[in-house]
């Protein structure tokens, strides 16, 4: 029977980097809860058997249950029936399968009925369900948004609506409106204090809401009246029981059809507000998006995989001049340009990750405890390392799934344009990918400032002195290849900085982005191939060769680029 986790042993090599050490006995808060609940770990050991035991179940359900409904979802999608979304059947079939099989509450502590496991699982978790179907890790991961009220919400809202999530109940994040798409600060739903009923009443419309008509919404309102900017914003709880939003419209989309994308009105919904007025795009937002992001970059790791297996399993079976077109050098250059890319993201996302479990853990644990000057400076540490490396695996892993999408399409042929092959719904899955949750442009923008400050430099520094230490003889080549690129890089940053001209720095921001996450990506890859050479050596070779093709073309772009030269590239 096909397991979409143990089919692929590069997931289990994920669970042992040497920083898991530290991700367990953060999370599992030195392992605490063992007295209390029957199901919790008493040491490391035990709770990476259980993170195995989680995936196993996650990898059954994506590749028997999921993945052979992910056709019927796609044609079908869902629909709308008097102001209500309807799923496609087969998702309905989805959401209680997974729901008997406890795949919900994964992040939520045990006292509220979750499984209090790190992101770095359930980012594994979203990448095995996105191999199966993206549309439905959308519904499914959304369930993330509780991180965000469990972090800034009251306890009496904690112990009212996490044990729902934890139960199966859906979440949906509800920010974007008509005028208001990536510019937030526009958000004009209005939010105000009926004091008759001791609740907040939201008025207006918001558009693009992936699954819009879920049972809790986290919604981002204009509590402060005559404001026009993100300090007038805040965010709000909306209970679907409560009645108040209407579906007016569902979005007929390119791709991910199983994944609802809603036009909502409010009319005098009932709400909670959520944390403290004013601060909801200014703290609220940034927290949501930030997992959000990390979890398009899970979801597109998983198509990146997904497209890969296409591509090969098709290139093995065709035959053309007499031969299998996996001997041809034509193809075997996109197959393996296809599989770096995909170790070389997956590396990225799940060093992303752990950085993610170790400042949120410490986090945590601060709302019990006073935090030792250590903690507070190793939080510091991997809170400011998770900012910068969440663009980074964003932008990167979601332009990888379309290339790797693409290029499955390239190795069926005209078979891959044909609409009963697997390969155009992945290609029309990822396109959404470098879009939604902050466009890769954004990202750009998000990663500028380590990238001019010289956060990324030093990252990349320490990385090589690490690496160095335990590397084999055969990867050693690499690693002066990755040396020439940080010598480019940095003389790049240097030259951009000497252009002194905002305006230019902000056209070449994408090309210093790129070499960035390449340089970056390669130094991950060397290590994944120092620790396991039968996995990733081959990959860590067409890598960092091909991040190296790359980053010479951006750093000789830059090097010749003048002030002047902008005005050719400025639409008329």
């Amino acid at each position: 029977m096909a397991n979409y986790y143990s089919d692929h042993p590069e997931l289990e090599f994920q669970l042992s980097h040497p920083l898991m050490q530290r991700v367990v006995e953060l999370k599992e808060n030195n392992y605490a809860d063992a007295a209390q609940y029957d199901d919790a770990p008493v040491d490391f050991d035990d709770a990476v058997e259980n993170y195995r035991r989680v995936m196993e179940i996650t990898g059954e359900v994506a590749a028997n249950v999921i993945e052979p409904n992910s056709e019927s979802v796609d044609l079908e999608g869902p629909h709308l029936d008097n102001g209500r979304m309807i799923y496609a059947s087969k998702t309905f079939e989805n959401l209680d399968v997974t729901r008997k099989a406890g795949m919900y509450g994964v992040s939520m502590p045990r006292r509220y009925g979750g499984l209090n496991l790190p992101t770095t699982v359930f980012s594994m978790m979203s990448e095995v369900i996105s191999a199966a179907d993206a549309g439905f890790q959308n519904i499914w991961s959304l369930q993330s948004c509780i991180d965000t009220l469990y972090e800034f919400g009251s306890e009496e809202q904690r112990a009212k609506y996490i044990p729902r999530i934890c139960a199966g109940e859906t979440m949906s994040m509800d920010l974007t409106e008509p005028d208001a798409g990536s510019d937030l600060q526009r958000v004009m739903l209005k939010a105000t204090y009926d004091e008759a009923n001791q609740c907040w009443r939201l008025n207006g419309v918001k558009r693009f809401i992936t699954n819009g008509d879920s049972d809790i919404h986290l919604v981002l309102a204009r509590s402060e009246e005559g404001t026009k900017d993100g300090r007038g914003l805040s965010m709000f709880i909306y209970d679907r029981r409560d009645g108040g939003v209407d579906v007016r419209h569902i979005e007929h989309k390119l791709g991910i059809h199983g994944s609802p994308t809603c036009e909502l009105t409010y009319k005098n919904a009932k709400a909670e507000l959520c944390g403290d007025r004013k601060l909801g795009l200014i703290k609220y937002v940034m927290a949501l998006m930030n997992g959000a992001r990390l979890g398009i970059a899970a979801q597109s790791v998983g198509v990146e995989q997904e497209a890969y297996n296409e591509g090969l399993a098709y290139a093995r079976e065709r035959a053309q001049f007499g031969e299998k077109i996996i001997n041809f050098p034509a193809v075997y250059d996109m197959l393996s340009r296809m599989k770096a890319k995909l170790d070389a993201g997956r590396s990225l996302l799940y060093q992303t990750s752990r950085y993610v479990d170790i400042y949120k853990s410490l986090e945590d644990i601060a709302r019990s405890r006073k935090l030792t000057p250590e903690e507070r400076a190793e939080m510091k540490q991997y809170s400011r390392l998770a900012d910068a490396f969440t663009p980074l695996a964003k932008g990167m892993n979601s332009e990888y799934a379309n290339q790797n999408a693409y290029d499955a399409i390239s190795i069926h042929g005209g078979s891959g344009f044909i609409m009963e092959y697997k390969s155009q719904r992945l290609y029309r899955d990822a396109r959404i990918f470098s879009i939604y949750e902050g466009t890769t442009q954004l990202q750009v923008v998000a990663a500028t400032r380590y990238v001019t400050n010289g956060t990324y430099l030093q990252v990349m520094r320490d990385m090589m002195a690490d690496t160095e230490q335990r590397m084999v003889d055969t990867l050693k080549p690499l690693m002066e290849r990755v040396r020439m690129m940080v010598d480019l890089y940095e003389k790049s940053i240097e030259r951009v900085k000497a252009l002194g001209n905002q305006s230019v720095q902000d056209f070449l921001a994408r090309r210093l982005y790129d070499m960035t996450g390449e340089i970056i990506m390669s130094l991950l890859i060397i290590d994944d191939a120092s620790r396991c050479k039968e996995l990733f050596e081959k990959s860590a070779h067409v890598y960092v060769r091909m991040a190296e093709e790359n980053v010479c073309a951006k750093a000789y772009y830059v090097r010749h680029f003048e002030e002047a030269d902008l005005e050719m590239f400025k639409a008329e």
